[in-house]
């Protein structure tokens, strides 16, 4: 793909996940469902978050391809580095774990992931932007332009902090409000817990390897 279409299409989807996250964190709060509590707003669900990298990520997609385009290549370069390194460790795998997983559960019992008073509130073309939309669009981040992946150690490193970080944010919400972010977490005991989040996290890997396989069949 020519920088010049590269750099439009990072431009767009930058813009897209930008209106998303915004339409998303400007739901009046009064309309929200009992089981949605206020502690830690938005912010305490991987969707969200996830919303946000995804804007992070094309952000400075876009700012490569313009630098590349003004041949400004030395600062490029940095920013290249930064762009792979983003879309490697957390766009991906994250993208692809939170649509695989969200509708997973959510066939399998929607109450557990996003109970049906939330219908109310979210109009159904923001759940799709939010749950479904972010995995065509990694998979066509691979489409578009090869990607270095960094060593696979210290790839997998970086993954796992930010894993822990989320992880720990969940646990602290429980210790302050007593709630579960998502329903699902209250049928588990502390072991079954444990090795809910152990699970997940593995999964999260395997989408790691998926893409760096991908990248590298591709490319």
């Amino acid at each position: 793909m020519e920088i010049s279409t590269l750099a439009m299409y990072h431009c767009l989807a930058f813009v897209w996940y930008f209106f998303v996250t915004y339409s998303i964190t400007h739901v009046r709060t009064e309309e929200r469902p009992s089981e949605v509590f206020l502690y830690g707003g938005q912010w305490k669900y991987l969707t969200v978050l996830n919303l946000v990298l995804q804007a992070v990520f094309y952000g400075v997609s876009f700012l490569a391809d313009v630098l590349r385009l003004i041949k400004k290549l030395r600062c490029a370069k940095c920013v290249i580095s930064s762009r792979d390194l983003l879309f490697s460790v957390l766009a991906f795998p994250v993208s692809t774990f939170v649509a695989i997983s969200f509708w997973t559960l959510y066939t399998y019992n929607r109450e557990l992931v996003y109970p049906q008073s939330l219908d109310g509130v979210i109009p159904l073309w923001l759940n799709h932007a939010m749950h479904t939309v972010v995995l065509p669009f990694a998979v066509l981040e691979i489409l578009a332009t090869p990607h270095h992946y960094p060593a696979k150690k210290k790839g997998l490193i970086l993954l796992g902090f930010v894993a822990f970080l989320y992880i720990s944010w969940v646990l602290w919400i429980y210790s302050v409000t007593g709630e579960w972010v998502y329903p699902l977490f209250a049928l588990f005991s502390p072991a079954g817990l444990a090795a809910f989040f152990a699970g997940s996290l593995a999964v999260i890997v395997s989408f790691y390897n998926f893409g760096e396989f991908l990248n590298c069949m591709i490319w």
